[in-house]
């Protein structure tokens, strides 16, 4: 049950990410006296519509997507000095200039998105994407702000009886034959929480872990919280191998798959997880390096995309990192919600977490300047606003406005391109998918 709500969670979050995103290019579209004719969620088939005042509202059948009609998106062939037809992408662009036409009812010409100023332009194809940064930014901040991130805390969960070898597994027990471990000697117990080591004031689990592991095998003061009460004890560390861990709390691997190992000081003590509300700067922080992190996977799509193939071809696993489409997001909502043992605040925040990741990746992916995309009609926009001050500071006639018909074959390709890679991951989700 709780994977398949799960699954209906994100699903429906993703329908509103989707139908908010085509919110945010519509309202500027309108304010600016653009004629909406259609707003659509999805496509395919219509399930269902409404027609109020000048625009039809509905939801249609295949939820991957949705578009706003902006009446008028593209100039007509007596604004573009009536280009010829004769290959098949002038017929393209042609048939395109000729349907936008039809759109424009008698007396609105001056509503047809392609009068905007460069500047509306913009506003309107950047309002979408920026539509889904708010989301991510919003979702982000429930997680960060309102449930908190699991973080290690000075409270001890657990103290060891022993010194623990570094090639122990989870199974290990300690014996009457392995050293003691110096916390169990000194008396901490679990539960108590350290307020200071060595003289030095604790106020992290990352700052004693710090302190403990540039220990040597003298004895130094420490002060745990008991109860409520300061309960002054002295402590000798031992100096024993101890793993090597990265940025991201993992394991560092030499050449041969194996732990790189140190020899630091060690005490036998385990901090406890709890979840901890972060600061309102942390919101901005968070969205900005997951921003950064996306465009770092965009800007290698067509490298991934050949991973995949590679390995539906060659019929390997798939790497973690690996990109995955709208089967594969459900079914991890779906496996975070249903593992054992894990608190309902870890799951929203994992969930709520990746959901501000997909809209980050909305954002990212539509900024894109390549037509049907938001980015490529952004890219028109600039270069018609480029030819008007350039033709301005050269004292030129204004020219006219950009023949964005002709990049229609364009947005075709792009499209049909998409939807193979988008068929492509649904395939390798449900037949290779990635394991988490």
């Amino acid at each position: 049950m709780e994977y398949l709500v799960a699954v209906l969670i994100v699903f429906v979050v993703l329908l509103l990410s989707i139908g908010l995103h085509e919110v945010g290019h519509m309202v500027p579209a309108k304010r600016f006296g653009v004629r909406v004719s259609h707003y659509m969620v999805g496509f395919g088939p219509t399930l269902w519509s409404r027609t109020k005042g000048e625009t039809e509202y509905g939801l249609k059948a295949i939820p991957l997507g949705g578009y706003v009609r902006l009446v008028g998106m593209y100039p007509p062939e007596a604004a573009v000095g009536n280009p010829p037809a004769r290959t098949w992408t002038g017929r393209l662009a042609r048939d395109a200039r000729q349907a936008s036409a039809e759109e424009i009812r008698p007396g609105e010409d001056a509503r047809a998105f392609y009068h905007l100023s460069t500047p509306k332009k913009l506003v309107v194809m950047l309002g979408g994407p920026v539509m889904n940064l708010v989301i991510a930014f919003f979702l982000m901040a429930i997680v960060l702000v309102g449930i908190g991130l699991p973080t290690f805390t000075t409270n001890l969960a657990s103290v060891s009886t022993c010194v623990i070898p570094v090639d122990a597994d989870q199974s290990f027990e300690c014996t009457a034959a392995d050293d003691a471990a110096p916390a169990a000697a000194a008396g901490i117990e679990p539960g108590d929480s350290v307020v200071s080591y060595d003289g030095t004031e604790i106020t992290s689990w990352d700052q004693l872990s710090g302190l403990i592991r540039a220990s040597d095998a003298e004895a130094v003061p420490i002060v745990v919280e008991r109860d409520g009460e300061l309960v002054d004890l002295t402590i000798t560390p031992v100096v024993a191998d101890r793993p090597v861990y990265d940025e991201a709390d993992n394991p560092v691997l030499d050449s041969a798959g194996d732990p790189v190992t140190e020899s630091v000081g060690f005490l036998g003590i385990t901090p406890s997880r709890e979840l901890v509300r972060q600061s309102p700067v942390s919101v901005p922080v968070a969205v900005a390096d997951t921003t950064w992190q996306t465009i770092k996977v965009v800007s290698t799509l067509p490298a991934r995309v050949g991973d995949l193939v590679e390995s539906q071809v060659n019929g390997t696993p798939r790497d973690a990192d690996s990109i995955i489409g709208v089967v594969g997001v459900g079914r991890f909502a779906g496996e975070i919600a249903s593992v054992d043992g894990i608190e309902w605040q870890l799951k929203a925040a994992a969930l709520l977490q990746m959901l501000a990741a997909l809209n980050i990746a909305l954002f990212v992916f539509n900024l894109i300047p390549l037509p049907p995309l938001d980015g490529g009609h952004v890219a028109a926009a600039l270069w018609e606003g480029g030819r008007r001050q350039v033709a301005r500071l050269r004292g030129l006639p204004r020219p006219g406005p950009f023949d964005s018909a002709k990049l229609v074959p364009l947005a075709y390709s792009v499209f049909v391109l998409l939807g193979a890679v988008g068929l492509l991951l649904i395939y390798a989700d449900i037949v290779n998918p990635v394991q988490i």
